[in-house]
This record gives structure tokens, sequence and C-alpha cells, in this order.
């Protein structure tokens, strides 16, 4: 069962998961910058409000503080976007409203003024989580077909099972970012795995064959597969090849709908085992 790493001809950079709440990426260092730049750019907003309002009467003077926001909002995400509209509301009370220099607030246009900008600040954040969204899904259904038209040009390429069983473990690994393995199966055992960054156990692999005699989809943690860390897919083909497919997935962080790209994949994997049991033949008249 030794694992043999083939290198796929297609290659994807794996790209952090931005996390539109926090208007970053997996990292904190971001996160914090973006919340930093928050309050720069309201401080720098406050000064120039402040300075405005001591040479000219300017009725809309708090709208200078809705540009902290959208700047927040479209370069940093959600979070820093509030963040800018909070203080800006408290600053826009504290340095321009009367009394001075504190946050009780006198004339209740103010109190409106005041409520606005905050308001102004939540829609802005929405739109913000929405567009981060949208676009972080854009890029990851792009990144998935990339790799699904990768996989699929390979395994078509492929000269044996055991490539085509190493370019499955690597596209599904690209798909998911987590460990993956590859079982080929013949006369009930395990033949051979590919994969790399968790190597079954015995109860996982016991597992693995029972996914593959019944037909059924095994996950982890769950009856019969108890202790198994791995999802566990079968993969039959009409040339008698059987193969499972392993997932680790990580229990805090697993996807809601992992099947439908699975399945795309065990059908790929089992055209491609299935052509390569044809006979010489057949493909050269395939060809022809």
């Amino acid at each position: 069962m030794a694992d043999v790493k083939t290198k796929p001809q297609w290659e994807i950079t794996p790209t952090p998961s931005a996390d539109p709440l926090l208007g970053s990426a997996s990292s904190n260092s971001p996160a914090v910058a973006g919340y930093l730049a928050a309050v720069a750019m309201t401080a720098v907003a406050t000064l120039v409000a402040v300075s405005v309002d001591l040479g000219v009467t300017i009725p809309n003077l708090s709208l200078i503080f809705v540009v902290p926001v959208v700047i927040a909002g479209a370069w940093f995400g959600v979070g820093p976007s509030l963040c800018a509209a909070l203080l800006g509301a408290l600053a826009y009370n504290f340095f321009l409203t009367e009394p001075r220099y504190s946050l009780s607030v006198e004339d209740p246009a103010n109190i409106w003024a005041i409520a606005l900008l905050f308001i102004v600040g939540l829609i802005v954040s929405g739109v913000a989580y929405t567009s981060g969204r949208r676009a972080a899904d854009a890029a990851r259904l792009e990144r998935q077909a990339i790799v699904l038209q990768g996989y699929s040009r390979d395994v078509v390429a492929a000269g044996n099972t055991q490539t085509i069983a190493a370019n499955t473990s690597e596209a599904l690994s690209l798909l998911f970012q987590v460990p993956v393995v590859v079982m080929l199966v013949a006369e009930g055992k395990v033949i051979s795995v590919k994969g790399s960054g968790l190597e079954p156990q015995e109860a996982e692999f016991e597992a693995a064959l029972s996914s593959l005699a019944t037909g059924t989809v095994m996950r982890a943690g769950i009856y019969p597969s108890l202790t198994s860390r791995f999802d566990f897919w079968p993969v039959s083909t009409a040339a008698g090849q059987g193969a499972v497919i392993g997932i680790a997935f990580d229990p805090d962080d697993r996807p809601s709908t992992p099947d439908t790209l699975v399945d795309i994949v065990r059908s790929v994997l089992a055209l491609a085992f299935d052509r390569q049991h044809l006979p010489d033949g057949h493909n050269a008249r395939s060809a022809g």
C-alpha cells in the first residue's frame, strides 16, 4: 500500500479563504489591519470635520464620516466598516454637537443625524458583506472548474489505474483542502492507497470496504463508522475495478454539501477505470 506520489499536469496554488465578516483572509493580521485602518480613517475624518466646522457652518457635516465607512467596507469588509460607522457616530456626537466634548445631545435633530449616520454605516456594511460573499463564491466556483477540467484531462491521458487514483486524490485535496485517500480494491482487499496527509487506520480500511460492498456513503463518526476520520464514497465500475474515496473533513469546518463535487469526481473516476479495461481493439475503433 505504498503511496506513490505523481505530479499532475495541472496545478492550482491554493488561496486562503476569505471571511466576509472580517474582510480578511484566514490570518488575523489582515483583520487587525482593517480595524486599525478604520480607526485611522475615522480620526482623519474627525480632524477634517472639526477644522471645517471652525471656519464655516455646513449643515450636513456628518456626511464626512460616511467616507471612512464606505472605504472600510470596500477594502476591508463588514467588521471594519461597522467599526468606522460606530466611531464616526461617536466622534460626531462628541466633537460637533452641543454640548461639545460630551456624549449627551441637546438638539433632537442631532440625534437623528447621529442615528442616520450609523444606519448608513449598517447599510454600507451589508452591501460589503454581500459583495464579499459573491466575490468569494465566484472565485471558489472558478477554482473548482479549473481543478475539475484539469483532472478530467489528466485521467483520460493516464496510462494505468495507479496514476488515475493518484490524480483523483490530488484533485480532491485541491478542491477541499483536506487529507484525501483513494483506495483501489480487488477481490475484497485494498491493494493500493493513494493520498497524503493522513494514513488510514485498520478500522477505516474496514469501513471503506464496507462502503464499497454495500454501495453506500459512510460518514465519519456516524454508525457504522463511529471511529473513522474519513467520509467514504464507493466507486464501482462495469469492468469490476473497485475503489473507495476517503475524505477527512475537519469536524468543525465540514462543507454542508460535499457530495456534488465528489459525485462528479466519482463519475469521471469510474469512466476512467472502465476505459482502462476496454480491449485495445475497442479503444482503437473508438479513437478512429
